[in-house]
C-alpha cells in the first residue's frame, strides 16, 4: 500500500479527486490537514469524498448568483443570515458538504450572531447554491442534510426542492414563488457578460423594483 500526503495531490482547476472508503474520522482528518484556507470545496456522502478546485468561471457565476438572492431579499424585505462556503457536516447522516452559497432564510432568526454550526442542534441552510455541479456525492450529501431548496447551475439554472428525502427539480422557488428565478438568472449571466457585473446587478435591482 503506497501513503500520500494531501499536500502531494494536485487538483487543477475544472477537476475533482474522489476518494472511496474513507469512515467518519479518516474525513475530519482529512478536512483538519485541508485547512479552512483553501480555495477547493469538499462533499463527503457515505464514505466518499470529493475534493473540487472551482474555475475563475465557477467564482464568477458563483458570485454572481449569490448576489441575485441578495438582491431580492434586500428588495422584498427578507431577512436573511448568509453563511457562504461554510462546511456543513454531521457524524449521524454521515455526510459533509461546503455549498457555493447558502442562506438562512426561514430559520434566520435562530442563526443570528451565531459564527459556529452544530447541525445536530441547528438546522441545515433553507437555499443552497452549487455551480457546475458534475456529480451524486454532492446532491445525496445536500438530501442527507434535509437542506430544503438547492440551486444548481450548469449552464443553465435549475431548481430543486427536497421531498420525501429526494430532490425534485420544480419550475418556482419556493422562497420567491412571485418571481421568474430562472429568467432573473439567465439574464443577470448574460448582462454580465456584455456590460459587466456592477451595470447587471443594478438594472436587476431595477427590475426586481418594478415588479414589486
Amino acid at each position: 500500500m503506497v501513503t500520500l500526503q494531501l499536500r502531494q495531490l494536485d487538483v487543477p482547476p475544472g477537476q475533482r479527486l474522489l476518494i472511496r472508503n474513507l469512515d467518519w474520522q479518516q474525513f475530519e482528518r482529512i478536512l483538519a490537514e485541508l485547512g479552512e484556507s483553501r480555495s477547493a470545496r469538499i462533499a463527503y456522502s457515505r464514505g466518499t469524498l470529493e475534493i473540487r478546485m472551482p474555475t475563475p468561471e465557477h467564482e464568477v457565476d458563483k458570485e454572481l448568483i449569490g448576489d441575485l438572492v441578495k438582491i431580492l431579499l434586500d428588495e422584498l424585505e427578507i431577512d436573511c443570515e448568509c453563511f457562504g462556503s461554510t462546511t456543513f457536516k454531521q457524524e449521524a447522516m454521515q455526510s459533509g458538504i461546503e455549498p457555493d452559497q447558502c442562506f438562512y432564510i426561514q430559520n434566520q432568526a435562530q442563526m443570528r450572531g451565531k459564527r459556529r454550526i452544530n447541525l445536530t442542534v441547528d438546522p441545515p441552510p433553507d437555499l443552497a447554491i452549487e455551480v457546475d455541479v458534475t456529480s451524486k456525492t454532492q446532491l445525496d450529501a445536500y438530501a442527507a442534510l434535509g437542506v430544503p431548496e438547492l440551486w444548481r447551475y450548469e449552464k443553465q439554472l435549475s431548481i430543486y426542492v427536497l421531498r420525501a428525502g429526494q430532490y425534485q427539480l420544480v419550475n418556482v422557488s419556493p422562497t420567491f414563488p412571485t418571481l421568474p428565478i430562472l429568467g432573473l438568472v439567465a439574464e443577470l449571466l448574460e448582462q454580465s457578460s456584455l456590460l459587466g457585473r456592477s451595470p447587471a446587478l443594478r438594472a436587476l435591482r431595477r427590475r426586481i423594483q418594478a415588479l414589486r
